[in-house]
């Protein structure tokens, strides 16, 4: 046996990596590319290694998301241009790597250009193999129309989070390079001379699509070049169920939009047949195969396996739905003028040229400018201008519902409430919605510009219980850590009587109560999070106040106010902050 190196003696890969490696080096030209999720290990260096060793490539090319776009495709070398006095054309990356690997680290945060420019080049038919490493975490991904390329889903992560000792579905090999070398060159050789896939196989993987609602042809063509090459390196002429199976697992899972229930639960008895019944199921033995062919691929996958692929339809579904793709790169594009810094204008970047020749004209002496000539720049001289682009703003509502506060004001927060979220949709800002009754609070609404799942979420809230204030804040402190992440700011505005009486455990108990909601509130203050309290009940409550003085914020008593002065009065303190 030939181990991949010393280091990675140890690591044992699972099947389905092990095939996916192998059916990207039979067939490159078709499959284009492979996407692979995974966390920076040694695993993941040593499958890495394994591609490098079963690929025939001319070499292997990073692309880093921070490269530039004149980097990628090539165009007019700024630098040695104008240092030279003549046109100098710098060939791209995609040019350089023609017949080689370009493996793409951190894709999911490339931005939408240079996605677009390796999916034209794979689209051009460039003679180029993508291996894009996807290391987003929650809802990070690469985007989607360079994933739609690439055939391959390889998911490491995953496989190393369940132990193959208790999972015997998902198996694990170790590697022996010369026989996956040898079973390679026998595929490649019959691939030359296969004929096309059987009817039965492309209706098989097509009407296996429909029921994960994959709605990408790309993915139905290349399940079925998938299950082609895997027939082939089992010296097979047509694919059969484990082939087609393989190729469900490694391309057309990882686009499912829906994923089936699980097929672990014995199944009621069938009804007595009849004779005179036997003879019409025949016609059903399509589907009957196209089913059992599921099944056996969903009970090769862990079960959390399932729960992240129905998550990631679900964001899918939710980015489709509402937000844009780019706005990374749109923050670091647009915006207000305010001064200039250190840069490259071949990244994208705005060359401020009266702060370029500023920068370089103390320094002509010294670089022997001939008189009358050009000025002598270098890469350092370059200034471009820096753009501010207005912070986001997310706003967290904290709506008292309990017992106390239902009896009294309940009726005017929810108006007052609704009338803000009206005013935060004209400011295309987000809004958020934290309620707290009972034994905890309840995040109704995730922050979103959606102002009809606002009003709803709002009018089906109910009053009464205790007052969990503590896990309140505790809650918002997570959503705001959240907002802030993104590069956004995040108010808090807490309407409230002040009056808890249910600790960050859920027991009773006033004291424990308070002091528990005393500590969220440092906290928040301590992270930096503007916020306002509205003192809701009938008359000022000092523990309003305490509240307030806690969290350092302003402080508003308003015991006499309909929805239309509580909505003015929160916007007036917030124009102040």
């Amino acid at each position: 046996m030939t181990r991949l190196a010393d280091d990675a003696a140890a690591i044992a890969f699972p099947d389905d990596a092990i095939a996916a490696a192998c059916l990207l080096a039979v067939a490159p030209n078709a499959l284009r590319g492979l996407r692979l999720r995974a966390r920076n290990s040694p695993q993941r260096d040593a499958y890495l290694a394994l591609l490098k060793s079963v690929l025939t490539a001319s070499g292997w090319h990073r692309l880093p998301p921070s490269t530039s776009l004149d980097h990628v495709q090539g165009g007019l070398d700024l630098a040695v241009t104008l240092a030279q006095g003549r046109p100098v054309v710098a060939r791209g990356l995609i040019a350089r790597a023609a017949g080689g690997v370009v493996v793409v680290p951190m894709a999911e945060r490339l931005s939408p250009a240079l996605a677009g420019c390796l999916s034209d080049a794979l689209d051009a038919g460039d003679p180029i193999i993508v291996i894009a490493i996807d290391e987003g975490i929650d809802d990070e991904r690469m985007p989607d129309g360079l994933a739609d390329r690439l055939a391959l889903h390889v998911d490491l992560d995953m496989a190393s989070g369940s132990d193959a000792g208790s999972q015997p579905d998902a198996a694990r090999t170790t590697v022996e390079i010369e026989g996956l070398h040898r079973d390679i060159a026998a595929a490649r050789n019959m691939m030359a001379n296969a004929p096309a896939a059987a009817d039965v196989t492309a209706e098989s993987i097509a009407a296996l699509s429909l029921s994960l609602d994959v709605r990408s042809l790309r993915a139905v063509s290349a399940a079925l070049m998938a299950a082609r090459v895997a027939a082939a390196l089992d010296d097979c002429d047509t694919p059969d169920e484990a082939h087609i199976a393989c190729a469900l697992r490694l391309v057309l899972l990882p686009r499912a939009r829906h994923i089936p229930q699980s097929t672990e639960a014995p199944a009621p008895p069938p009804p007595p047949e009849t004779p005179a019944e036997t003879p019409t199921e025949t016609p059903n033995a399509p589907q009957q195969l196209d089913d059992v062919i599921l099944a056996a691929a969903l009970a090769r996958l862990p079960p959390d396996l399932l729960a992240r692929l129905a998550s990631d339809a679900r964001s899918r579904a939710d980015a489709t739905s509402g937000a844009r793709g780019g706005k990374q790169e749109a923050r670091a594009r647009h915006g207000r003028p305010a001064g200039t810094r250190t840069g490259d204008p071949t990244r994208g970047d705005r060359l401020d040229l009266v702060a370029t020749l500023r920068t370089a004209a103390p320094w002509q002496s010294l670089r022997k400018r001939a008189p009358g000539g050009p000025v002598v720049l270098q890469r350092s001289d370059f200034r471009v201008k820096r753009l501010v682009r207005p912070t986001g703003v997310t706003t967290i509502f904290l709506v008292d519902a309990s017992g106390s506060s239902a009896l009294h004001r309940l009726a005017e927060v929810k108006g007052a409430v609704e009338l803000l979220l009206a005013e935060c949709y004209v400011r295309r800002d987000h809004v958020a919605l934290i309620a707290f009754r009972g034994k905890k609070a309840e995040l109704l609404l995730p922050p979103t510009r959606a102002l009809a799942r606002a009003k709803s979420a709002l009018a089906a809230l109910p009053g009464g219980g205790g007052t969990p204030l503590a896990s309140a804040l505790m809650q918002a402190e997570t959503v705001s850590a959240d907002v802030r992440r993104r590069g956004n700011r995040a108010d808090i505005v807490v309407l409230t009587d002040g009056r808890a009486n249910i600790d960050r455990n859920g027991r009773p108990g006033r004291a424990a109560a308070e002091a528990d909601a005393h500590l969220a509130a440092k906290s928040l203050r301590a992270r930096g999070v503007g916020s306002l309290v509205i003192d809701t009940s009938a008359r000022p409550d000092p523990a309003s106040n305490k509240l307030a003085s806690a969290l350092g914020a302003t402080y508003l008593a308003l015991p006499y106010a309909d929805a239309r002065t509580l909505s003015s009065a929160i916007k007036t303190a917030g124009a102040a902050r």
